[in-house]
C-alpha cells in the first residue's frame, strides 16, 4: 500500500489524537486515579486497592471496548456500503443489529443459562446478524433499489421490534430489566476476564478483512467487471457477510445497539481521503470508529454528574445531524 504524504500525515494525526483521546477516557471518571494505579492493577492486582480495582475491572474494560466497538462498527458500515453501493447502508439501518438483538432478546428473556453465558451470548448476536446479513443479500440480488432495501431493512428492524416487545411481555422483572439495559446500549458492562474472548473474535474479524481488500476495490466498478477479471461474487458476498456479522454480532452482544457509527463513521473517512482503495479505507475506519467512541464515551462520563446518557443516544445525536448533512451534500 503506497501512501501519499497527505495520507501519513492523516494516520499520524488520527494516531495522535486516537492516544489523546484514550488518555482521557481513562482520566474521565469522577474517580481521579493515577498512571501507577494503572499499571499496578494490570501487572500487580491487589483486589483489597479500591484504586487497582475500579482501574481493573472499570476504566480498562470500558476503553477496551469502545475502541473494539468502534472501529468493528465502523469497519462493518464500510463493508456493507461497498457491498451493496450504498453510502447509507449499516449494519444498524441494513437489520443485521436487529437480527443480533433478537436473538440475544431470546436468550436474555428465556433464562436459559448457557445463553448468558459469555461465549451463548456471542453465538446468539453472531447468528441473528448472519440469518438477517445472508436474508438481505438473497433480496439483494432480486430488488436492484438501493431505497427499496434500505425500506426492508427498516422493516425488517420493525418486525423484530414487535417480536421483542412480545417476549418483554410475558418476561420476569429480573430478565426485562436486564434486556432494557442492554437495549441502551452500554460499554460498562464488560468486564476484565471477558476481554481476551473479545479481542480474540475481533482480530479474527479483522484479519479476515484483509482478504477482501482486493475484491472490494474491483467491487467498487460494478459486480458485471468484477466477473469479467474472474472474481467469484458469491464468494466476495458470503465472506463479506460473514466477516460483518462477525463484528457486528461481537459489538451488539457486549454493548448492545449502537446507532449510526457504522453508517457515519466510513463516509466521514472517504470524505476526507478522498479515495476508493479498501487498505487505506479499512486502516481509517479502525483509528477513526475507535476514536469516535471513545471520544463519545469520554463525554458521557464528563457529562454524568449534569445528565446521564446512554451510549447508543449520544451517538444517534451526533451521527443523525451527521448523516443529514451527507446527504444534502450528495444531492448537491
Amino acid at each position: 500500500m503506497a501512501l501519499k504524504k497527505r495520507d501519513l500525515v492523516f494516520f499520524f494525526t488520527i494516531c495522535l489524537l486516537l492516544l489523546g483521546a484514550m488518555v482521557l477516557h481513562l482520566f474521565s471518571g469522577q474517580l481521579k486515579l493515577s498512571w501507577n494505579e494503572f499499571l499496578d492493577s494490570m501487572f500487580h492486582f491487589d483486589v483489597k486497592n479500591t484504586q487497582q480495582l475500579i482501574a481493573r475491572e472499570f476504566r480498562i474494560p470500558r476503553l477496551v471496548i469502545a475502541m473494539v466497538a468502534g472501529a468493528a462498527l465502523a469497519v462493518s458500515g464500510m463493508l456493507m456500503q461497498t457491498l451493496f453501493n450504498n453510502p447509507l447502508a449499516g449494519p444498524y439501518v441494513l437489520g443485521i443489529n436487529s437480527g443480533s438483538s433478537l436473538l440475544v432478546a431470546l436468550s436474555l428473556l428465556t433464562g436459559f443459562s448457557f445463553f448468558q453465558s459469555d461465549i451463548g451470548l456471542i453465538a446468539s448476536a453472531l447468528f441473528g446478524a448472519l440469518i438477517f446479513g445472508f436474508l438481505l443479500l438473497g433480496l439483494s440480488m432480486y430488488i436492484k433499489s438501493s431505497i427499496s432495501l434500505l425500506l426492508i431493512g427498516l422493516m425488517l428492524g420493525s418486525f423484530t421490534g414487535a417480536i421483542i416487545t412480545a417476549l418483554q411481555a410475558v418476561s420476569s422483572a429480573q430478565e426485562l430489566k436486564a434486556f432494557t439495559i442492554w437495549t441502551m446500549g452500554s460499554l460498562q458492562q464488560t468486564q476484565f476476564d471477558q476481554l481476551p474472548v473479545i479481542l480474540l473474535f475481533f482480530v479474527i474479524g479483522i484479519s479476515m478483512c484483509f482478504f477482501l481488500v482486493k475484491p472490494l476495490d474491483v467491487l467498487v466498478i460494478g459486480e458485471k467487471n468484477t466477473e469479467i477479471l474472474g472474481l467469484n461474487i458469491k464468494r466476495i458476498r458470503v465472506l463479506t457477510i460473514t466477516v460483518t456479522a462477525i463484528l457486528t454480532g461481537l459489538t451488539t452482544a457486549f454493548c448492545g445497539p449502537i446507532a449510526f457509527v457504522g453508517m457515519a463513521v466510513p463516509n466521514v473517512t472517504r470524505i476526507l481521503l478522498k479515495t476508493q482503495s479498501h487498505r487505506k479505507l479499512l486502516l481509517a475506519n479502525l483509528l477513526f470508529g475507535a476514536l469516535f467512541l471513545v471520544l463519545a464515551d469520554s463525554s458521557i462520563q464528563l457529562l454524568e454528574s449534569i445528565i446521564p446518557l446512554p451510549i447508543n443516544a449520544f451517538t444517534s445525536l451526533i451521527g443523525a445531524p451527521l448523516i443529514i448533512l451527507i446527504v444534502l451534500k450528495r444531492l448537491k
